[in-house]
């Protein structure tokens, strides 16, 4: 059952990131992209909460299913993150030239 939800977690990573990407990619707009990942973070802790209560069968198993939620959270924020650092380097380097 744990190797389920691993693999599920990976699996909501990958997908939130490439659907930032092509947010990214449309509005040009690191915020927003970061902004949609945080989205995508809930939803998908939701949907794994959810897929936990019908799998495991408890109503406790929402918390195991919300964990998935938590790591997508820190997901966006280390991209939310990169997108301050992107933004200082750009700012920075265009007070040098």
């Amino acid at each position: 059952m744990t190797n389920f939800f691993l693999i599920l977690m990976g699996f909501f990573i990958v997908i939130s990131n490439i659907i930032g990407f092509i947010v990214y990619k449309k509005k040009k707009n690191l915020y927003f992209a970061a902004f949609t990942i945080l989205l995508l973070a809930v939803l998908f802790g939701v949907i794994g909460g959810a897929l936990a209560i019908f799998i495991i069968r408890d109503p406790f198993a929402i918390f195991y299913g919300m964990q998935l939620g938590q790591y997508l959270i820190a997901n966006s924020v280390i991209v939310f993150i990169m997108a301050i650092l992107v933004t200082v380097i750009k700012k920075y380097s265009s007070k040098m030239v």
